[in-house]
Formats: structure tokens, sequence, C-alpha cells
């Protein structure tokens, strides 16, 4: 059922009223009412709603945005390299809003208390409906990494996400953390479940045999007599930031030519509009953007930047709007365009943060949740320790979330350092919290989180942290393959950002000694890529780290970042100290 506007907000009135478990939070709610937070007035003619990077959340959580998030080169200093205030300032989001708390980590456990969770699937839906109520025909848009990310999505091998995204009323979706399910399983998802529900998109996808495409390259849809088309980017570097054998059939890449040819195709079938869902990270979205004509907006993900704005990118076949919508189910991005004589004359756009205690929880939605989690609500719930400092992951560097990981591996394991991949997704809990399994596994939770022990060389080990940052901080977007610095733990060491490659990186010292490149030392890791990790019978990293927690007495300390000390002339916007 469609809420209208007034339907909804008399569910939210009567919300209030009967307490909703709400307590001091009730007053949040009204305030956020009152400055119209969800009331966006249509516009146009032709609608998109966008969730991206969700990491199968389906219940309420707290996250933490970053306090770093660098810019190179001509990135600097722009969306969506800027953090706290900066970003608040170009969004023109005033200090202490709830928006400005969804936009920022800025006094983040005291407006998280005011606040409260963000996301959960039943909140969503009810954003949903309200939007697709006052925008009739309007689609959504599902950016991908939807099938991974939790206890409950390892478990049923992403069939709770797929249940829920159908639910959802997902018209179109790409994908990357999907294909770690492996080819079978993402084939007969998209092939089963999804037949006459859900498009799976990918321009980007073929076979490596014959360059045949495995996914519809784009649709085309109809919304209020106007066609539109709905082009898929998968994320691009699949095989390398992922395991190779599970998508050992299919070949990835960006492929702008290819981008280009789609675009065009559409154009001549009588689109009027084109949109990409993207899966590439948005500062790759801003350079396809600059490089192919024809298309009015990329909606993207992978970096989970939470954009108030759209970046409007001038091309040579006129103008493309850039937008990113965050990530873990906490925002609705909602892109209006005004088509006129065929082509689009005007847009708004809006990023909607998704607040559990301001949204009344969907009941169809709810009910699912509650029977898909029904079976392993125990096992998550139990408790492992409580934690007397906010744990967190996002930034380009250790997050404290990422620091109890790689200290657990050390400690557990004997290890003299220890390296954790730079994975953006993964919840935050406030001081006091209980650290459960389900706050684990929505750390870990992965189809090939082994724990790894490898003796390596000093020099191996620089080089490690040198490819590392050249991944992410290569000038060429094109050459940023995904994900954050890696984590370290016992291990100090400087990073200047921008230098070139292989010279990113010094001053690496253990216990205040320089790393000798001779000597070998035993590292602790997890996530390899290598297919032999997955035949070697290793434990899965979670069960190291669980290990660790019921150790400690049942409380654990804050965690000391460790994190690089950084040269090269920067802070910058991107950067908060």
């Amino acid at each position: 059922m469609n809420l209208t506007k007034r339907e909804f907000l008399q569910v939210l009135s009567a919300a209030s009223a009967a307490g909703m478990g709400l307590g001091h939070f009730a007053n949040a709610s009204a305030q956020t009412a009152a400055e119209g937070l969800y009331d966006i007035p249509k516009f146009g003619n032709v609608s998109f709603l966008h969730i991206t990077d969700c990491h199968a959340q389906l219940k309420p959580i707290y996250f933490r945005e970053p306090s770093v998030n660098l810019g190179i080169a001509e990135m600097n200093g722009k969306l969506p390299h800027l953090v706290g205030e900066h970003l608040l300032k170009a969004a023109g989001v005033k200090l202490g809003t709830a928006e400005a708390h969804a936009l920022t980590y800025l006094d983040f456990e005291q407006a998280a208390q005011r606040y409260g969770k963000v996301g959960g699937f039943a909140h969503l839906a009810t954003l949903v409906k309200r939007m697709r109520a006052s925008r009739p025909g309007a689609l959504l848009l599902d950016g991908g990494d939807t099938w991974q990310g939790s206890g409950t999505s390892l478990w049923t091998n992403g069939q709770d996400m797929v249940d829920a995204c159908k639910l959802l009323g997902v018209d179109v979706m790409t994908g990357h953390w999907e294909f770690t399910l492996g080819m079978d399983r993402v084939k007969e998802i998209v092939e089963k479940d999804f037949a006459g529900k859900v498009d799976f998109v990918a321009q980007n996808i073929k076979t490596l045999d014959f360059g045949d495409p495995v996914f519809k390259p784009y649709v085309i849809k109809q919304m209020n007599g106007v066609p539109v088309a709905i082009v898929g980017q998968a994320f691009p570097y699949t095989p390398i930031a992922n395991p190779r054998y599970m998508v050992s059939e299919w070949e990835f890449g960006i492929q702008d030519e290819n981008m280009q040819k789609v675009v065009d195709e559409a154009r001549a079938k009588g689109a009027q509009v084109v949109v990409v869902v993207s899966h590439n990270g948005m500062d790759v979205d801003l350079k396809m953007a600059s490089r192919v004509r024809g298309i009015d907006a990329i909606m993207g993900g992978h970096t989970h930047d939470g954009m108030p704005v759209a970046t409007v990118v001038k091309n040579a076949g006129g103008q493309t709007l850039v937008t990113n919508a965050g990530s873990n189910g906490k925002f609705l991005g909602v892109l209006d365009f005004d088509v006129k004589n065929g082509k689009v004359a005007d847009y708004r756009y809006k990023l909607l943060p998704v607040f559990a205690n301001m949204l009344p929880a969907d009941k169809d939605m709810d009910t699912l949740i509650t029977k898909i989690r029904g079976p392993y609500e125990a096992k998550l719930a139990e408790q492992l320790a409580v934690t007397e400092g906010t744990l967190y992951r996002r930034g380009n560097f250790n997050g404290t979330g990422d620091q109890l990981i790689v200290d657990a591996l050390m400690d557990v394991q004997g290890a003299d350092l220890a390296f954790s991949p730079g994975f953006r997704w993964g919840t935050t809990l406030l001081p006091g919290q209980p650290i459960t399994r389900e706050w684990l596994l929505d750390m870990t939770a992965t189809t090939y989180s082994y724990a790894t022990l490898t003796d390596m060389k000093g020099d191996m080990i620089k080089t490690v942290l040198e490819d590392v940052a050249d991944n992410l901080f290569n000038p060429d977007p094109y050459y940023q393959q995904g994900g954050d610095m890696v984590r370290v733990g016992g291990l100090t060491y400087a990073c200047d950002p921008t230098a070139g490659a292989g010279k990113r990186i010094s001053d690496m010292r253990l216990k205040g000694q320089l790393i000798d490149a001779d000597k070998t030392y035993k590292v602790a890791g997890w996530a390899p890529v290598a297919e032999d990790a997955a035949k070697a019978g290793n434990p899965m990293v979670w069960e190291l780290v669980e290990k660790w927690l019921k150790a400690r007495g049942g409380k654990v300390s804050p965690r000391q970042l460790n994190q690089p000390k950084l040269t090269g002339g920067l802070p910058n916007p991107g950067y908060a100290g």
C-alpha cells in the first residue's frame, strides 16, 4: 500500500503519541517533521529513487561517517573528498541538525544518542512508498553491494536480501560483492528469483571465451509516457579486489567505449533519458561522465559517499549529473527530471537520510525481516563483550573497529604485525554497547574471510603497503581499484599520498625499531584473494576475533588508533585530524 503525505503524517503522529519505543527521541521526530526533512515537493515527470551499498543491513544501525577522505591531484578539496564542516558548507547544511548528523562524524556519539539509529529496510520501505506516492512511476535503482555484509546474508547465501529487495520494490540493480557468492548463485538469483521482477544490468561484464554479454547491458522503461534507459555498470575491478576464481569465466573493466555504444544504442531506440546505475566509485564516475556523451545522470555506489548535492560534469554532449547515495541503507537518493521536447530540461536532487525513529516501520517488511532473522536471532544476539569506546569502520586509514580486529589477530596468532583489508562496509557501536556476534559478522562476513599467518620479509611488507597506497592515491581514478588503505596493527609508518608509485611509504617501525628489509616477520591477515587459502583449512577470521573478545573479561577498552603519519602537504579538506 502506498502512503499519501496526509496518511504518512497521520501514521507518524500516531507513532509518536503511542511511544513506538522512541522515548526521548520523540522530540527529534517532531523536530524533523516540522523541518520537512521528508517533505520533498514533486518536480517534473521522471523520477528515480536510489539505494546502494546497503551491505545486507536489514535492521537499523549506527553508522559513523569518515573523518578522513583524502582527494589527490585534481580531486583534492572537491566532492566526494570533503568531510565534516567542509562537506556541510558545500551542501548548505546547518551544524547541529539531523542532516548534519547523517552526513558527518561531527559530535557523533552525542548526535547518535539524540537522533537514534539509521537505516533498516522496514523504515526505508516506508520512505520509498511515500516517495512513490508523490512520484507515480518512479523507478527504484539499487547500486549493488546488497547481498553481502551480515551473518544472515552469509548463512542464507544472499536469499534474505533477495527477498527483501523484491518486497522493497527494486526495479533495476547492478553488482559487486554479489559476485562473491559465485557465478552460479548470481545467475540463479537473476534468472529465477528476479525473473519478471528485477532487472540485473551490467554493460561491462562479458564472457572470457567469446566476449558475450553475461547480463543485459540496459533496460528501457516507460515513465509517464517518457522512455527512459537504465544502463548497468558493475564494479570494474571485481576480479582484482575479490577472488578471481569466483568469477573465473567472466571479464570486467570500465569499458568506456562500450558504454558509449550502449548509450548511443539506447538513444537510437527512443530513450529520452539515460541514467547509469553504477558501482564504479564516485571518482571513476566523475571521470566517466567527462568522457561518455549522452548520459543524463550516473547514480553511483561503491565508495559509500553520502552526497547531499549532485555534481555537474560538463562533456562533449552537454552535461551529466553524478550522485552517490552512501551505504548501509542509511540514505535514499531522489532524482527528479523535467523532460520536455524529448530531453531533460531541468532537475532536482535530494539525499534523504533514513532515521529509524522518524519513519514508522512498514508492517509487511517488518514481518519479513522478523521471519528471515528468526532462526538466527539467538546466535546473532550472543554477547561477546562490551565496548568502552566507539567502534567504527570508514575512512582512508584505521577505524577503531578495524583496530580491534588487527589487535585480536596479533594476540591470538602471536604475530609481529597484522593487516586487515581496507573494506568500507561495517557498522558502528557506541560506548557501553554490547559487542555481539552480529556486529562481528557485520565487520567480517564474506565467503572468503579466512584468517592467515604468513612469514614475510621487510621489503615485501613495504611492497604490500605501497601497492595498496597506489591503488588508493593514484591521481588517475581509473587506476583506483577499490577500498581504502590496508588497516595495520603493530607496525607504524609514514605515508605521503602525493608521492609517486613506490615512494609513498617510509619510516616503517615495529616497537620503535626500523623494519629490516631482509628480516622475516610473522604477519597476520584475513580475506586472501588466492584460492589456496580456501583449500588450506584456515579458520574464519571471526572465530579468532570471537575467541579474543571472550578472553577480555567482559569489556574491551577503547582502541588506540594506529594511524600513519601523513606527509607531503596534507591534510586537506578531506582530513579532520
